[in-house]
């Protein structure tokens, strides 16, 4: 996809920070840009006297209408989040159980049969998302 395009598609969203910043022209442009890390799904970390822009929630997928996310800054143990309009739940890496929050078990069987085929998807989404100083570190699958 043309840079430019994807900066138009981002355009008015939270994740406008995502843009490249070689596409941003005008001083609009690159107000929006500085409003999506005020108010966006990131924040700035400084490592080593260098800054550093960090997504704090990755959407890993789409599976009937239920956001899959994983958030940088997380606790133990390993886990991945399923939002909706109506469900706010969270599951383990490792397995796929319910560590908290309410859905139907339809909803649940959905995220289990995406989990069983997106694990691998998954952990390598869950460890590029983990900041140098997260209390939790990359995942390693048991063998």
């Amino acid at each position: 996809m043309d840079k430019f395009k994807h900066r138009d598609l981002l355009r008015g969203s939270r994740n406008f920070f995502l843009v490249d910043i070689g596409t941003l022209e005008t001083a609009d442009d690159w107000a929006e840009y500085l409003d999506s890390i005020l108010h966006g799904d990131c924040y700035i970390l400084e490592e080593g006297g260098e800054l550093i822009l960090v997504e704090q929630r990755r959407l890993v997928d789409v599976v009937r209408g239920l956001k899959i996310e994983i958030y940088s800054n997380e606790h133990p143990p390993p886990h991945f989040h399923v939002k909706s309009a109506n469900i706010d739940a969270s599951f383990r890496i490792e397995n796929c159980n319910l560590l908290n929050g309410n859905i139907s078990r339809k909803d649940q069987l959905a995220v289990r049969y995406w989990w069983k085929h997106a694990k691998p998807n998954l952990i390598d989404v869950w460890n590029q998302a983990r900041p140098t100083d997260c209390l939790v570190g990359r995942y390693e699958e048991n063998t």
